[in-house]
């Protein structure tokens, strides 16, 4: 039985300024059936205002505790330990990151840097690791679809870049880390037992809410989506389904 929904963003409701078909509506059904909601996004190039307000305009209304980003459980972590943070993220993103310390004990944080990334400041970031720096990564997806509609290079393989560099692994904030999701369910009283995670990244959204004890991951055929992503991680789908439309179906049958 479902008593709570983890919904991924990008690929799932919207495919770069558009609704996916049906997902606007998909998302109406699942709360008009009583089904406490948690949108939980890696993105690491836009903030949450922002992203709140592209859901805004797709006429989904998500209010700011209902939105979990990498950069939200960052900011979090950084705060509760006075961390000053040495950002390599996309410039879009780090306003998240404004009025904590800019002096004492140091944390390296990466993301998405797209086409900004250069030797210079992945050599920076290296250095400060190599001094001690805490090492936060906010996602390690190895590619995302991207404006052309081709996959490009995502976070993970920098951060493997410098996991490889240091011969330390950091501390992953986003999807597919346990504690994420956890975090989700936890802010709607939902037991891991009783929640399905709907995704289109069949080893982050999918493998790894599995992974962390959810009991059902559902993946649809958009965005990232390429065939044959259903058997390439463990554990596999619960059930592929074309789109939020029809994982809707599938989730509103299994309602508590």
């Amino acid at each position: 039985m479902i008593s709570g929904v983890l919904l991924d963003l990008a690929g799932v409701i919207y495919d770069g300024d558009r609704a996916i078909p049906g997902a606007v509506g998909s998302v109406a059904r699942l709360r008009e059936a009583g089904l406490p909601l948690r949108f939980v996004s890696n993105t690491t190039r836009s903030t949450r205002w922002t992203v709140l307000d592209r859901l805004s305009g797709f006429g989904i209304s998500v209010p700011e505790d209902e939105l979990f980003t990498p950069a939200r459980a960052a900011r979090e972590w950084l705060a509760g330990r006075g961390l000053s943070p040495h950002l390599l993220v996309h410039p879009d993103l780090e306003a998240e990151f404004e009025g904590l310390p800019e002096h004492g004990r140091r944390a390296v944080v990466i993301g998405d840097v797209g086409e900004t990334l250069d030797y210079t400041s992945l050599n920076q970031a290296f250095r400060e690791l190599s001094q001690g720096a805490d090492f936060l990564a906010l996602a390690s997806n190895r590619a995302f679809k991207d404006a052309d509609g081709k996959l490009s290079l995502d976070a993970g393989p920098f951060v493997a870049a410098l996991e490889f560099a240091c011969q330390r692994p950091a501390t992953v904030l986003g999807k597919p880390s346990p504690d994420f999701f956890q975090a989700a369910l936890s802010s709607m009283n939902c037991p891991p037992g009783e929640a399905v995670m709907v995704g289109d990244d069949a080893e982050g959204d999918v493998a790894g809410a599995l992974s962390a004890g959810l009991s059902s991951a559902l993946l649809v055929r958009t965005g990232k989506y390429r065939p044959g992503d259903e058997t390439r991680f463990e554990p596999r789908p619960t059930a592929v389904l074309t789109d939020l439309a029809d994982a809707a179906d599938w989730i509103v049958a299994r309602k508590k």
